[in-house]
């Protein structure tokens, strides 16, 4: 069978190489719009098969190069040796590997880098100052005033250049070896760091699947993506505070933060879990805060609709809604839904023993999924626990049930266009952070 030119990227030797040789590599640029097509492919609603993602990467290694002479191409490519699917090269340098989760934790951190970089270029300047550390957990501040070490304390951060001065001028200066005593040890200063907690609550009813607007993609790419490039800068720059990540639709389930670009939204296939719950997204969300020890604890809503959900707990209280409304619509997920969900979707579904009820009112909440949605929201605020809502939706309905939930709460509520989710997020995080620190410490 003759070969392909038109999938050409690069080509091995099948030659034996000399020693001292090294292998044939992509160019950084070929290396990045490959990077760049693999995030856009986990981002969408079908992830594509290891398989199926080769035609596409090679597309797009040989961007900008359509021009060449096909007999020019099928030269070099003869000359080279024999071509390794792309695939392959990506799994032999750690960005890939055969699952339908396809990428890797180095693949992972060097996308949500590259989107990260994208995010905060087109943010404000205006100090951001953000200094990046390998370290991950918790820690302190490192300031720049000193003090002398004291008997008892930890030997570390030591002011190095300030002790040896402080011993040359106790000797007098100018005598060799210099011989450093304890009393001449002095230490950098820290501060605690205080430590936040921050729950994504990202909403994966059926519309979410809605176009973002003028650019390519969906509401719910959009929020993956931006969480993706946030989680990123979580781990680098504010490594010992904590963000989890609960999607919801009907019913609600938390997800591993390296599973963001795989998340799905639901339809109507799955089972009546296409709803809006934000009552299940507030108790999981405030389940897992409980658990964390972080000193400030915060809740974002991403969504784009109104609740038409929200948890029945006994028989009385659905008697209370079928008196109103003798037609209304209750749900359980059943054993074989759950399955198929920790099968498809690697999650579980949180649920106790109760059914949920299900009311889509178009333009308006129903009273007793309100109800439900603002007493699940104010137990959040009893523990201490900010909520703020991201609208990704125009409707002046939406914008206006929102933001009185949020009077109510004491928290914000914004709409933003879903292609600048990124930068909204990010700056919102940090500006956060900075608040934070100053309403502890007085900076």
């Amino acid at each position: 069978m003759p070969r392909s030119t038109s999938n050409f990227v690069y080509s091995l030797s099948s030659e034996k190489k000399e020693e001292g040789s090294s292998e044939p590599e992509v160019s950084n640029e070929q290396l990045t719009r490959i990077l760049k097509a693999m995030a856009r492919q986990a981002l969408k609603e079908k992830t594509p098969s290891v398989q199926d993602l080769e035609k596409i990467l090679q597309g797009a290694a040989t961007e900008g190069k359509a021009g060449q002479k096909e007999d020019e191409q099928e030269k070099q490519t003869e000359s080279m040796g024999s071509d390794e699917p792309i695939t392959k090269y990506l799994q032999r340098k750690g960005y890939l590997k055969e699952d339908k989760k396809w990428l890797t934790k180095k693949g992972f951190f060097e996308i949500g880098q590259r989107m990260l970089d994208d995010i905060v270029k087109a943010i404000n300047e205006g100090g951001l100052g953000l200094h990046e550390t390998k370290n991950i957990g918790s820690g302190g501040i490192l300031l720049d005033s000193t003090s002398k070490l004291e008997r008892g304390e930890e030997f570390k951060n030591i002011d190095i250049p300030r002790t040896v001065l402080n011993s040359v001028q106790r000797s007098g200066g100018g005598k060799f070896p210099i011989e450093i005593k304890f009393e001449d040890f002095e230490r950098f200063e820290t501060r605690e760091e205080v430590k936040v907690g921050v729950v994504y609550c990202i909403d994966l009813s059926s519309t979410m699947k809605y176009s973002a607007g003028s650019g390519e993609g969906s509401r719910i790419e959009a929020a993956k993506k931006a969480l993706w490039a946030l989680y990123v800068l979580n781990k680098k720059f504010f490594p010992s505070d904590s963000i989890y990540i609960v999607g919801f639709g009907s019913l609600a389930s938390e997800v591993k933060p390296r599973d963001i670009p795989y998340l799905k939204t639901y339809d109507a296939n799955d089972n009546f879990l296409h709803y809006t719950n934000y009552q299940a997204a507030f108790r999981l969300a405030l389940k897992i805060l409980k658990k964390d020890g972080a000193h400030n604890k915060r809740i974002v809503m991403i969504t784009d609709g109104q609740p038409s959900a929200c948890f029945v707990d006994d028989e009385s209280q659905k008697e209370a809604i079928l008196s109103e409304k003798p037609y209304s619509h209750f749900y359980k997920p059943d054993a074989a839904t759950m399955s198929k969900i920790r099968t498809e979707r690697d999650s579980r579904l949180d649920i106790r023993d109760e059914m949920v009820y299900l009311c889509y009112r178009y333009k308006q909440v129903d009273p007793a999924i309100h109800a439900k949605t603002l007493q699940e929201a104010k137990k959040c605020r009893r523990e201490g626990i900010e909520i703020d809502t991201i609208m990704v939706s125009e409707e002046e309905e939406l914008l206006s049930y929102v933001e009185g939930l949020e009077r109510q709460l004491r928290g914000r509520a914004y709409y933003i266009n879903p292609e600048k989710i990124g930068r909204v997020l990010i700056n919102d995080f940090i500006l956060n952070k900075r608040k934070v620190l100053s309403s502890r410490h007085g900076w």
